[in-house]
């Protein structure tokens, strides 16, 4: 699995690619940006036969197309509000971070930035999760 957030994101102008610095607050989400050449490394990558990428980024067009399945994992406000609860306040929209939080549920309410796909309802317990998204992704029996 790929963790994107954390493995192929940069702050960076999302019209050009191109790297910025010191964006900082809700401003972070605006330019936050994978790194496509990476993300197409990965993918090429076959040491492992399947390939789990996490995450999300303003230039999400330019790296869907390269993916087999997109999974949108959709979760309700009352879930959403108890993980962003269970964050720190050094994560992005963790506690005491009211700006952040407040720009995470506006997106989460108006389905803005979820791009088409696989829908999963991932309020389940995890291990339904899983295994609803190996199976819809055939890589599972079940």
């Amino acid at each position: 699995m790929v963790e994107g957030d954390r493995e192929l994101a940069y702050q960076g102008d999302p019209a050009t690619g191109r790297p910025v610095h010191g964006v900082t607050g809700v401003d972070v989400h605006a330019h936050h940006l994978w790194d496509v050449d990476r993300v197409q490394e990965r993918i090429a990558d076959e040491t492992e036969p399947v390939t789990f990428f996490c995450g999300g980024s303003r230039n999400v067009g330019d790296v869907i197309t390269l993916f087999d399945e997109a999974v949108v994992l959709a979760i309700d406000a009352t879930t959403l509000d108890r993980r962003l609860d269970e964050r720190g306040a050094d994560e992005w929209a963790g506690r005491g971070r009211a700006a952040e939080r407040a720009l995470v549920r506006a997106l989460q309410a108006s389905g803005a930035d979820t791009p088409a796909g696989i829908v999963i309802d991932a309020t389940q317990p995890l291990d339904v999760v899983v295994d609803e998204v190996l199976r819809r992704c055939g890589v599972s029996d079940g």
